[in-house]
């Protein structure tokens, strides 16, 4: 799984996912790719998922380039226990991806199998999300 090599707290604030990406919104390494188009958090398993799902239907042929890492850790306190006694202990690491951010690219393939790569791709993540190409996504800017 995805996790940080080491990181300077341990626990960290839910945080916000308000407003579009204003980074990482555009295609800056293949020819076609998947966009989140709501907020949300994408556990690292999930990550992962998306990753086999990718390379598995192009039988490794082509590049795949994951544009998510996740830094954020979660926690969570154990089923049962009474409120109280500090934060939860640390359950999985997350990435927070707001509408508008490229997760995932692929090159090297042609075009209906990097789509129904990256379909398969979208069905195990947790938001709702399209593919795009080069020529969909001009600078950041939906056509």
């Amino acid at each position: 799984m995805l996790m940080p090599k080491r990181v300077k707290r341990r626990k960290q604030f839910r945080g916000t996912m308000a407003g579009k990406a204003m980074r990482g919104n555009t295609l800056s390494y293949g020819e076609y790719g998947l966009v989140a188009l709501e907020p949300c958090w994408i556990k690292s398993n999930q990550i992962e998922a998306a990753r086999i799902a990718l390379t598995r239907y192009t039988k490794r042929t082509g590049k795949v380039w994951i544009k998510i890492f996740p830094d954020k850790p979660v926690t969570a306190k154990p089923a049962e226990t009474r409120m109280g006694s500090g934060k939860g202990a640390l359950e999985y690491w997350v990435a927070v991806v707001k509408p508008g951010r490229v997760m995932f690219e692929i090159a090297g393939v042609p075009e209906d199998q990097a789509k129904e790569a990256l379909r398969l791709a979208m069905h195990k993540l947790p938001c709702k999300c399209k593919i795009v190409s080069k020529a969909d996504l001009e600078g950041g800017v939906e056509k």
